[in-house]
């Protein structure tokens, strides 16, 4: 089942690679069942995950170790589906934008010759998030887990906030929350203004006695991780009524509330979804984001995400096909090639 005139069904390809990880997923597209703008839904007919992430080195993200896990997959798919090529892909990866190069030099082309691609994206996994939760309709995303960053389009461009990693920004994010919440712990240790009895006791049961936290956090290669680790006891605490942690999490709210009121498109209608597992801190944190983006952002209807960022990837792979206009191009954020014929007839090696 491939492209046919008249709107016929095809299949597209959609590919979500992470720090857990790479997903892989195939899904039939009805150019004809657009609707709102927001183009074709894919229906999913089946896909492959892998817990083994692709690598990075000193060129980038690997773009030979990428299609070693993605195109045996993809065949697997193709063969039950008993198709023999894709009509477009779109893959989705974390660091594209900044360590996308050799994946954007070598993967249109590989594409097109192992599975018959004809139009190849290649998309920071933001994009991919953005399409998943909202769509094609102009808006902002706030995907917010260790890390923190905001998207944003008014389908013409691409507005980004943060996600500068946990030294330099990620701010609301789950290390920001973590290393706020451990802060607070050593000022009660310290007898420090500003300190929590509560954090404490939560950061002894965590990480042992005050004096060994440094050697726990310095030296660890996922800084990052481990200070996320100590955000769900921050949500605790706060839960439980401390003041300190709750007004950590008031400051979090505030500073993703900046993200989204930063790239949020001004006009009426705009709408802002949250992504990513911060957010299944629940109230503690959800109450006071409510209430910053209220006041930021009157303008904006907070809606649940529709999906996920593979549900994304098919999306965007489904509009490479003609049948919508699909999300803004933006060579660092979401680059696509129209791979020339040649291509699907080159042998594969």
């Amino acid at each position: 089942m491939n492209s046919a005139p008249g709107g016929a069904a095809v299949l597209v390809l959609g590919v979500d690679s992470g720090g857990s990880g790479l997903r892989v997923a195939l899904a039939t597209a009805h150019p004809d069942r657009g609707g709102g703008g927001t183009g074709p839904v894919p229906r999913r007919r089946g896909g492959v995950v892998t817990a083994e992430p692709v690598r990075t080195g000193a060129g980038g993200i690997d773009a030979g170790h990428l299609l070693g896990l993605v195109v045996p997959a993809a065949e697997a798919l193709l063969a039950e589906a008993g198709a023999e090529r894709v009509d477009a892909v779109c893959v989705g990866a974390a660091g594209m934008a900044t360590l996308g190069g050799q994946l954007r030099a070598e993967l249109p082309d590989a594409l097109a010759a192992r599975l018959g691609a004809r139009r190849v994206a290649l998309a920071a996994d933001a994009v991919t998030g953005y399409a998943g939760a909202l769509g094609v309709r102009p808006g902002a995303v706030v995907a917010a887990g260790t890390g923190m960053i905001a998207l944003g389009t008014d389908l013409r461009g691409w507005r980004r906030a943060d996600g500068w990693g946990h030294l330099l920004g990620d701010c609301g994010g789950g290390a920001w929350i973590g290393r706020a919440g451990l802060d607070a712990a050593l000022r009660a240790h310290d007898g420090r203004e500003g300190g929590s009895a509560p954090l404490l006791a939560g950061a002894e049961a965590a990480f042992g006695p005050p004096e060994g936290l440094p050697r726990q956090v310095y030296p660890r290669t996922d800084r990052p991780a481990v200070l996320a680790s100590f955000a769900p006891e921050v949500g605790r605490c706060a839960a439980a009524g401390d003041t300190v942690a709750g007004e950590i999490l008031r400051r979090a709210a505030e500073e993703i509330a900046r993200a989204a009121e930063a790239v949020c498109p001004s006009a009426a209608g705009s709408e802002v979804a949250l992504t990513g597992g911060l957010f299944g801190m629940g109230e503690p944190l959800l109450a006071p984001l409510r209430a910053e983006l209220a006041r930021r952002l009157p303008h904006a209807a907070v809606v649940p995400a529709a999906g996920g960022p593979l549900d994304g990837a098919l999306l965007v792979a489904a509009g490479l096909t003609g049948a919508f206009a699909g999300l803004p191009r933006d060579r660092a954020l979401l680059h696509v090639v129209d791979v020339p014929s040649a291509g699907v007839t080159e042998a594969s090696h």
